[in-house]
C-alpha cells in the first residue's frame, strides 16, 4: 500500500513537466502585443543616440584626465 500511494505523489518526470511550461509560455506569446516596425526602428535610433551621446561625453572626460595626468607628472607628449 505504501508504493501505490508512493508513485500518487511523484511528481511527474522532466519531459512532461518541460511540454507543460512550453505549453504555458507559448499561450502567453500568443496574448503579447508586439510593437509595430516603425516603433522597433525609433526606439533603436533613441537608443543608438543616447549611448553615442555617453561615449562622447566619456571619452571627453578620459581625454581632460589623461591630459591633466600628463600635465602633473610631465610624462608623455
Amino acid at each position: 500500500m505504501a508504493n501505490q500511494s508512493d508513485k500518487n505523489t511523484k511528481k511527474p518526470n522532466i519531459f512532461v513537466r518541460m511540454g507543460r511550461k512550453l505549453k504555458e509560455t507559448f499561450s502567453e506569446l500568443k496574448r503579447v502585443t508586439w510593437p509595430s516596425v516603425p516603433k522597433v526602428v525609433r526606439g533603436t535610433c533613441v537608443v543608438l543616440v543616447v549611448v553615442t551621446v555617453f561615449l562622447l561625453i566619456v571619452t571627453g572626460i578620459n581625454y581632460g584626465l589623461q591630459e591633466l595626468l600628463h600635465l602633473i607628472t610631465g610624462i608623455g607628449a
